[in-house]
Formats: structure tokens, sequence, C-alpha cells
């Protein structure tokens, strides 16, 4: 079979870069290992950056969205037990939406199967071929039969754990932290309107939402922390201790979901490769203080398939040649703002009370400097498209 573009991974990248694609009359299909019903209801990110939220609009994908999201205008940083917020809409004009990256996925499938998309859910031993001139992408399909797919593109959105990268030898800068967040998703209506970033001398703590009936909720953990020794009522304990504040109510309720997860920034630089881009997970990493992760791989598709349409349909090169440089303007950006908060709210190991005083001294110049707070809101919300 052939295609003009083939697409690895059928998360917010590959499918929102078939969307677009399709929008401009260029062909793709999409492989993706997993079902679409595991794909449909992975819970990841739920914070939607503006110019994220703006796109999906004009692409006509915010039907849903607009309806159920939940717009925030700021966050409130929280430390020594009081709240502090950071006004977006009077600081910057602009704020966030939160709506789960599931839901994203929800929307991209239904809307690219009414179209008539080509999605191809659970294949199996992918292999890419020939990435200069003529790639090919060779898998196992659902019903076990061996397939080609040849292609004049190839976009690898199958994540950090996907083939992709793996195809060549990017030079990839990697660091480690010496935390994790242990999350749960609970059956609890959230008592405060805007997400809560707490810094405790016992650790950071996120308030999150995910909906009008259901919380979700991070504790800064060591990474080697095992799921099964946190009780619910521990968890709950814990976390009334770090998000303590006058006037805060927490409410608890069922947990219908826990686990613990690493954090890491990765960068692979170039994100190109002859006939092969890569997006989102695939080329970059951020830890999710800064709630960057999904956005990144929607700002690198949009950049992407502007280039594979001037590139497929007129034959001009140049946005394909700049791709990656481009993308990591925005990627160094977004990996500097997100350790940036993750060191500014998270206790390290080796703290000791010298490194506690100089933490607690930036969060009060962050919420006490308008420009600081500007700053926080401007990386927050989402930088313009084109705008690094």
């Amino acid at each position: 079979m052939r295609t003009q573009v083939g697409i690895v991974g059928a998360g917010p990248a590959g499918l929102l870069l078939s969307h677009l694609l399709a929008r401009a009359g260029i062909e793709s299909v999409v492989l993706e290992a997993r079902s679409r019903t595991y794909v449909e209801q992975r819970v990841r990110a739920g914070v939607l950056e503006h110019p994220t939220v703006e796109l999906l609009r004009d692409v006509g994908l915010a039907e849903r969205l607009d309806r159920e999201g939940m717009p925030h205008e700021g966050v409130s940083l929280r430390f020594e037990g009081e709240d502090h917020r950071i006004d977006f809409a009077d600081l910057v004009g602009r704020g966030i939406t939160v709506y789960g990256q599931q839901e994203v996925v929800k929307d991209l499938i239904a809307a690219r199967l009414r179209a008539g998309g080509d999605l191809r859910f659970e294949v199996a031993d992918v292999a890419l071929d020939e990435l200069a001139d003529a790639p090919v992408i060779t898998y196992t399909d659902a019903d076990g039969q061996r397939q080609e797919l040849r292609c004049d593109v190839v976009a690898g959105c199958d994540g950090f754990h996907g083939i992709s990268r793996g195809a060549f030898a990017p030079e990839v800068f990697d660091r480690e932290y010496p935390y994790a967040w242990l999350g749960i998703l609970a059956k609890a209506a959230p008592t405060h309107h805007e997400l809560v970033y707490a810094n405790h001398a016992r650790g950071f703590a996120l308030y999150s939402m995910r909906s009008p009936e259901v919380t979700r909720l991070y504790l800064q953990v060591p990474p080697d922390t095992d799921v099964a020794d946190w009780s619910d009522a521990r968890i709950w304990d814990e976390l009334g201790t770090r998000l303590a504040a006058d006037g805060f109510t927490l409410n608890e309720g069922p947990v219908l979901e826990k686990g613990v997860t690493g954090m890491r920034s990765v960068v692979a630089e170039p994100m190109r490769h002859g006939r092969l881009f890569l997006a989102g997970d695939a080329a970059h990493i951020v830890p999710p203080t800064g709630a960057k992760g999904m956005n990144l791989a929607i700002a690198d598709v949009r950049v992407l398939a502007d280039a594979l349409e001037a590139f497929l349909a007129h034959g001009d090169e140049r946005g394909v040649d700049t791709y990656s440089d481009t993308c990591l303007r925005r990627v160094w950006r977004a990996e500097h703002f997100s350790w940036w908060m993750t060191s500014m709210l998270h206790v390290a190991p080796d703290s000791d009370a010298f490194t506690r005083r100089l933490q607690l001294s930036q969060l009060r110049y962050t919420v006490s400097s308008r420009a600081a707070a500007t700053s926080l809101a401007e990386n927050y919300t989402g930088l313009p498209h084109g705008g690094v």
C-alpha cells in the first residue's frame, strides 16, 4: 500500500497531524500499537494552553471541548500555608482550559473516522526502512498479516518508548529528577476553582481537577516509591497536610486510579532525519510541573503540517528543512520553564535550611513582582505560535 504520510502513533500528535493534513488534501495512514479503547481511556495531561485551544477551535475540533472544558484564568502558588493567585487574565489577557488528554484523543479519533481517515489500531512489529528518499513502514496488522506501507514521509509520533527515535541516532540530552509524582484520580467534587501548586516542607503537592465531579491530585514522592505502600487513607492524610491553608477544604472520595510517575527532561536533536520527522514525546519529554507535554506535541505538528503541505503540495522544502530548528526553540523554552517550576516547588532529597530559604525567597519574589508573575503567566498559558 502507498500513502503520502505514514504516521506512527495515535496519540494527540499523530491524530492531529492526520487531521491537519487531511484539511490540506494530503493523505495519511495512522498506525497504533494499542487498541482504540486503550488510547481513548489512557489518562495523561489535562491542561490545554491558550494557543492549543485556539488551534482546536480553528480546525473544527472544539465542540465538546467548549462544552465540557473548564476554563481557568489563573493558578495559585501555595506556600507557608497561604495562597498567592497568579491572575493570568490580568497579566497576559488569556488563560488555560482543563480538558483531559484522553478527551482530546476521543475527539480526534471521532473526527478522523467521520472524515474517512485511515486509522489502524493493534499493529505490531513496526519497523522503519529506507528513510532517505522512499520511506517504508512494515508492520503486522490486527489480523496477524505482515503489511508494507510506502510513504513520501514518515511522522514519528509514537512517544518516548516508540521505535521512531531509534531509527536514527539523534543527540539526546537527558536529565532525571530525584523525585516522582504519586497521582490519584478521585471521585470527589473540586473545592477550589483553579489549580493549586503547593510548596511544603514535606514535599510538593498539586490540586487539580478533571470535571465538576472528579479531582486529580499529586504528591511528590521518591522515584523508587511502591504505590502499594500508599493506602488511600495515607494519601488523603498527606494531601491534607501539604495543601493546608486557611479557608481551604479538601474533599475526599473513592480513589479511581493511583500510580507513580517518574520525572525527567529529554530532548533529541535534530527532530528530523531524511524523510522521518519526530514530534511530541518521541522527540522530547518535560517534567509535568509546567503542563507542557501535550501542548508541545500539538505545537510540533502545527509546524510539521504546514511544512509538509508546502513540501508535498508545492515542492517547497524550506519548511521541512527548518522544522527541527523551529520546534527546538520552543522545546528548550518549555524545558527551561518546566525545570524552573519543578526546582521552585519541589523539595530535593539533599535540601538544607539554606536551600529552603532560597526556594521561599524565589516564591515570594514570583508572587510579589508583576514582571515575574507575568513571565510565569506568559509561559504557562502558552507562547504564541511562532513567538519563541
